[in-house]
């Protein structure tokens, strides 16, 4: 085990993995943190619904864009009982440039759940709400962290790109088991709330300063393009059924532009997937 340097810069230094060093790390997180934390209009609240909102928004979306639709959403769906009773093409028309639409209708579900199984409050547990629809593990424990303080733990990219950074400088491949006893063992009791979003804005400068560490991540894969994607057919669907309600197929199909056979197959998804229904009159959003 390397000894811990003294010099806590964080260029490329690294800690020792006993309790002293994980002190030190924990140190320089907290004190990069306190001198220039980043604001957020979800840091700025710990209203469950609203962080809710924000860790389903922010799991495939850049954060400034987030910033961007994050308080319109709320505006438009403030509570639990709003967002559960809304329109689907209400719901869409709000997420329109989140991309990734199918979070949307999660994130209306999860409304639905809690109005109908939790009397609108929602559960501050991690294990049930990785039961909720679009949201896993580490979504549900973030969520707890933020909307509950709760000392929980859990590896995202950020988190995964500190750890790697000030732990794993070996250039070995490296697993979320090898960093997991990390995680908990760096984890600020005193307010995990704080210690997520330190850890979070490190990240994003590490990931701006640093060759990406997550690359040596076991867990790595680099995002498929977006242009020409059946995912921008997708989105480009739902727009027009949000924009124009009721389509016949044909009328659908000469607005795509795009090969019928693929629109074909990827009207089937959107159908199978809840997005959208046949009538006698054409296509349409799902109620």
């Amino acid at each position: 085990m390397a000894e811990r340097q003294t010099q806590l810069t964080p260029d490329g230094h690294q800690f020792s993995r006993d309790d002293q060093g994980i002190a030190a790390f924990q140190d320089l997180v907290l004190a990069r943190y306190r001198a220039s934390a980043r604001k957020f209009p979800w840091r700025e609240t710990t209203d469950p619904y609203a962080i809710l909102v924000s860790e389903i928004m922010l799991q495939q979306t850049q954060v400034g864009r987030v910033a961007e639709k994050f308080p319109a959403f709320l505006s438009a769906f403030p509570n639990f009982a709003t967002l559960a009773t809304a329109p689907l093409a209400d719901v869409l028309a709000a997420w329109q440039g989140m991309g990734y639409n199918r979070r949307a209708i999660a994130l209306q579900k999860c409304a639905r759940l809690v109005m109908e199984e939790y009397g609108g409050r929602l559960p501050d547990n991690p294990e049930v709400l990785a039961t909720f629809p679009g949201i896993g593990k580490a979504t549900a424990a973030s969520i707890c962290a933020y909307a509950f303080n709760r000392p929980v733990v859990f590896i995202e990219t950020n988190i995964r790109r500190v750890f790697i950074h000030h732990f794993f400088n070996d250039g070995a491949t490296v697993s979320d088991d090898e960093i997991r006893p990390l995680v908990e063992a760096a984890l600020y009791h005193a307010d995990p709330r704080e210690w997520y979003n330190a850890l979070m804005d490190y990240g994003t400068d590490l990931a701006k300063s640093v060759p990406n560490p997550n690359r040596r991540s076991r867990h790595y894969a680099k995002q498929s393009a977006f242009e020409g994607s059946d995912r921008q057919v997708r989105g480009a669907i739902l727009k027009l059924l949000v924009a124009k309600g009721t389509l016949t197929r044909a009328a659908l199909l000469r607005e795509m532009n795009e090969d019928n056979n693929r629109v074909g197959a990827i009207l089937a998804a959107l159908e199978a997937e809840g997005f959208i229904r046949t009538t006698k009159k054409g296509i349409t959003l799902a109620s």
